[in-house]
């Protein structure tokens, strides 16, 4: 396997089936809205959600589960190879696999009708999904369950996941389900929202003391406790036994529909990598803010969440420099949310007034504004020997700490040819001094803008006041 973070996923499993239509008339047979649909679609649901936001991150996954002998779980199967999740399903004849249809009119959930056994799986069943386990474990980092109480994780199956994973020293994260937590004992975490807390505690949540409450009732259960408490964010007692928030940051929900498979895939995603908490919960937030601006069961790639964070003034200077695979990778992002690109390049080897204007008047020609940076190599080609004065990672740095700046690239050749090919800018910007000339790139750009620059104002100038003051 590859060196990816390497994730066992164990749950019940299923697809959310989505019909898609438009509703513009009443029914004459009765007070209800005829719905005309357009399309359908199909998901993975439950724990392959779960699987799905992991292999979006990027991980290396194995799904576990029970499914019945039918055509939905034939389609399970078949949509686990294709986003290449390796899996485990047990059949149990003449269960009937979970499949859960939503009618969704004019982007608004009509109704949700479920097609499912919800028994408990056989002990047959449970054995065997338990020595398949046992079996692989020693190759992963981390397992997670998702329980949405549909019988494949009974008490007994659970329990003994958990055993097995505090044996080869595996955290175990869970999104549990139901009024009965004693089978989580010993995971590291549970994932629950506000009701499955309230349900599992006997405890009403209304204000800290209340929360603290329930968090405490949890530390019985799990190392780290935790709730998501939706648009307030996460709430986690510390080691200190001090209530700490995560705020959410979502700005806009359009469906919160697998939202909590999200956060139990980000957590693990981030957790396997070694991260603190803290910094797990943060990205476990971001990760949620995606996925609930989108409609239906989804997930949050790396670049999305990196996106969404840099829109909401998050993200650190150094994640706004990119090498040309992870902006071509963001340019697929930009252009499918119908953004304006804009694209610019230079040396900018002393940052003064000049080029920060230049900078603000580009962003103001689109939504996205991109910086292709020259190489050290490529100044000393176009400069001379004694330049740059500063080297190529503190240029890209200080212009990514630019407001106007969206995301810097450095470039190795003496033209941003190939770099313009990658990115397909709306919009194509140079300084004034270009005019009647021809510019690099103007062929792939659909605009080409010319922007005048501040008299007196350049590095070359900059540079001979230096050498007048200390020469």
């Amino acid at each position: 396997m590859s060196n990816n973070p390497k994730i066992i996923v164990v749950g019940d499993i299923m697809i959310d089936h989505y019909l898609w239509g438009k509703a513009d008339r009443i029914s004459p047979e009765a007070p209800v809205q005829i719905v005309d649909i357009n399309n359908q679609s199909k998901k993975l649901g439950g724990a392959g959600n779960v699987a799905n936001n992991l292999k979006a991150f990027g991980c290396d996954v194995v799904a576990i589960s029970c499914v019945g002998d039918d055509k939905v779980a034939n389609s399970i199967k078949n949509m686990l190879d294709k986003i290449d999740v390796k899996h485990i399903l047990v059949e149990q004849k003449g269960r009937i696999t979970s499949k859960k249809t939503r009618l969704i009119a004019s982007n608004q959930q009509v109704v949700r009708y479920d097609e499912e056994s919800k028994n408990d799986i056989d002990n047959k069943i449970a054995n065997k999904i338990s020595q398949n386990f046992k079996n692989i474990i020693k190759d992963f980092d981390l397992v997670l369950l998702s329980d949405y109480g549909k019988g494949v994780l009974t008490t007994t199956l659970t329990k003994d996941i958990i055993n097995i994973a505090n044996t080869h020293n595996k955290k175990v994260l869970i999104d549990p389900k139901g009024e009965n937590w004693s089978k989580y004992k010993g995971a590291y975490i549970l994932t629950p929202n506000r009701q499955e807390a309230i349900l599992a505690s006997k405890i009403k949540i209304k204000d800290d003391n209340t929360i603290k409450q329930v968090l405490e009732f949890m530390q019985d259960i799990v190392s780290v406790p935790l709730i998501t408490l939706s648009e307030y964010g996460i709430v986690v007692l510390d080691e200190n036994k001090n209530i700490t928030t995560s705020p959410t940051v979502a700005r806009e929900v359009f469906d919160v529909t697998g939202a909590g498979d999200t956060v139990l895939a980000s957590l693990g995603y981030s957790l396997s990598k070694n991260e603190n908490i803290k910094t797990a919960l943060n990205f476990a937030n971001l990760a949620a803010g995606v996925v609930v601006g989108k409609l239906g069961s989804a997930t949050a790639s790396l670049d999305e969440i990196e996106h969404y964070k840099s829109s909401l003034h998050k993200s650190s200077i150094d994640s706004h420099i990119k090498n040309f695979d992870e902006i071509r990778k963001l340019i697929k992002i930009y252009k499918n949310q119908n953004k304006k690109i804009v694209f610019t390049n230079g040396c900018f080897d002393i940052l003064h007034k000049g080029h920060v204007s230049y900078l603000d008047i580009a962003k103001s020609y689109g939504d996205i504004l991109i910086v292709g940076v020259n190489s050290d190599k490529s100044v000393k080609t176009l400069k001379g020997e004694n330049r740059p004065i500063n080297n190529q990672n503190d240029r890209a740095y200080i212009l990514a700490s630019l407001e106007s700046v969206d995301k810097v690239v450095i470039f190795d050749e003496n033209t941003p040819y190939e770099l313009i090919k990658i990115i397909r800018p709306h919009v194509l910007v140079k300084g004034g001094d270009y005019k009647g000339k021809k510019v690099v790139g103007e062929d792939i750009a659909d605009t080409l803008k010319l922007v005048d620059f501040i008299d007196g104002k350049s590095t070359t100038t900059t540079i001979q006041k230096l050498k007048d003051v200390f020469l």
